[in-house]
């Protein structure tokens, strides 16, 4: 049966070919919003390095969090780029499971570290007299060890599955990256079984670390009411708010993509929903943190008055050395 189709070793990422006049646009906005969320999410781990009262579990996982999303939008936008610029879109398929790799590990990975900020949240609320025993920082890198294992692993297994099928006849991915369900579409021995065993990856990640998450938070929650006092009812949901908010984000998204029924009409409108999971949430994330937080606020005025004072300090360092020169030749 074979033997009627050819075996593709390339693929194209034919998703913003859809649109050829607004692909300069589209770069600019995609660039600009890359560099603000490296410039945005590298200010929060050096604040996090460099402020000691940060040196706390909860903001040790929002460094380890910002790090995986920064790496997660490595894995995509760069790429992206180069294709919204080139008339050439085509990926092989080495690259292309690559890609996707390192996607689904780290989007993995981020699901894990946010149950992970869960737990220490329902810890610091529920048992505040054993919060240090209960996470010391041994305990809280042990947990950003097993997210990234446990992310990679899935991960692994998702590409294994994926790539072990057989592509012919058309190449073209109706995407701008790696994705899978535009991949396995393409392939010629697709199965109901494939499908169930990427379904349940799938879920296991995204279904698996909410429900993880939502638990956490019915105990806080049920904790919290207890609480006689008005002020310590409000600064307990305080700390919670901005995770909350990123976790609601972030799960609306890949929730929307990734768990529900595929088909070849939906290929454009998930692309459209993948842009904003790849692009507009890992921009979001920090901007939730930096304005619900008044720790973080103070610890990044500090980075950012530290650096407007190094550059005028460069240049007065100069001027001595022109008076000097002007000494001696007189």
């Amino acid at each position: 049966m074979m033997d009627n189709h050819t075996t593709v070793s390339t693929f194209l990422l034919w998703g913003f070919s859809s649109f050829p006049d607004l692909q300069g646009l589209l770069f600019v906005m995609i660039f600009f919003s890359h560099v603000t969320i490296l410039a945005a999410n590298v200010c929060i781990m050096v604040a996090i390095k460099l402020s000691h009262n940060l040196h706390t579990p909860m903001y040790f996982f929002l460094c380890g969090l910002s790090f995986s999303e920064t790496c997660t939008t490595m894995a995509i936008i760069p790429r992206m780029l180069v294709d919204l610029l080139s008339d050439s879109k085509a990926i092989s398929l080495p690259e292309c499971a690559t890609q996707m790799f390192f996607f689904f590990g780290l989007g993995a990975n981020n699901c894990f570290i946010m149950a992970a900020m869960s737990y220490d949240r329902y810890t610091a609320i529920h048992s505040p007299l054993h919060y240090k025993v209960l996470m010391t920082h041994k305990i809280c890198f042990q947990f950003m060890m097993a997210s990234w294992m446990a992310g990679f692993l899935v991960s692994l297994c998702i590409v294994i599955t994926v790539f072990n099928l057989s592509f012919c006849d058309s190449n073209i991915i109706e995407h701008y990256f790696c994705d899978i369900s535009p991949v396995v579409c393409l392939a010629c021995d697709y199965t109901s079984h494939h499908e169930m065993a990427i379904f349940v990856l799938s879920a296991f990640v995204l279904v698996g670390s909410f429900v993880f998450i939502m638990m956490s938070y019915v105990f806080i929650v049920s904790r919290v009411v207890k609480m006689p006092s008005t002020k310590g009812k409000y600064k307990a949901f305080s700390t919670c708010s901005s995770h909350l908010t990123v976790v609601c984000i972030h799960y609306g998204f890949a929730g929307f993509v990734y768990l529900r029924p595929k088909d070849r009409d939906s290929f454009r409108e998930d692309m459209l929903m993948a842009v904003t999971y790849t692009v507009l949430t890992p921009l979001l994330n920090p901007i939730v943190y930096s304005l619900r937080n008044k720790d973080m606020q103070t610890a990044l005025r500090k980075v950012l008055g530290k650096t407007n004072r190094f550059i005028p300090q460069m240049g007065s360092r100069r001027t001595p050395d022109i008076k000097n020169v002007q000494t001696v030749d007189k």
